[in-house]
């Protein structure tokens, strides 16, 4: 994972984006997790053990929304933080399946028609207001990915490249971002990621400029 200082980040300010480290063959999403579940994963390369395969288990590409979602690390059942790095083409299929988690009639007919993809889906898709590291909401707008079923099986361990366990350096970092002065806040760099197909960067309405 690699970190630049916070201030020199070059993102959007408004705007759907999907912000994330990535490379040509994979991408880096975030979880956190209670001990017995974020240590099996970041010691075993996978998911196992008490990590719950018929629950939805949400993704975030985005480390300051990870970041707002567990506090820095300081939410009870979310204090190990996990850098997940995923094969791109299992990303992108995640992306292809996703069913929006409110109704959209630029997607479907009628709500019965949203209702019934989302009880078949096995991807569900959020988009909330991104942060600043002290919790601030902003206008860009930041994308969860949530996961069950046959997608989910196949995350916890056939789509995963490794994970690392980066809550020493989330601890590191927390001061930082609480005081409102980033000048020393380091984050994960991140870019705009657009899928490769753009059937699905329109189906997301995701934002090109």
């Amino acid at each position: 994972m690699k970190t630049i200082p916070y201030h020199e980040q070059k993102w959007p300010l408004e705007g759907r984006h999907i912000l994330a480290q990535y490379d040509e063959q994979s991408i880096i999403v975030y979880q956190a997790y209670r001990p017995a579940i974020g240590n099996f994963a970041a010691q075993e390369g996978y998911f196992g053990g008490e990590f719950s395969l018929t629950r939805m288990s949400w993704i975030k590409p985005n480390f300051l929304w990870m970041m707002y979602r567990c506090d820095w690390g300081k939410k009870s059942g979310q204090e190990v933080i996990l850098a997940i790095r995923l094969k791109r083409p299992f990303f992108d299929s995640v992306l292809e399946q996703a069913v929006p988690s409110s109704y959209s009639p630029d997607l479907y007919p009628n709500q019965a028609a949203w209702q019934k993809a989302v009880h078949s889906s096995s991807v569900r898709l959020q988009w909330d207001p991104d942060h600043d590291p002290v919790g601030t909401p902003v206008k860009r707008r930041a994308v969860q990915l949530g996961l069950r079923g046959e997608v989910l099986k196949e995350y916890a361990r056939h789509a995963i490249i490794d994970i690392v366990d980066i809550s020493d350096f989330v601890k590191s970092q927390r001061d930082y971002a609480k005081s409102g002065d980033y000048s020393k806040l380091l984050t994960p760099m991140e870019q705009v990621y657009l899928p490769t197909n753009p059937i699905i960067v329109e189906r997301l309405k995701l934002a090109t400029n």
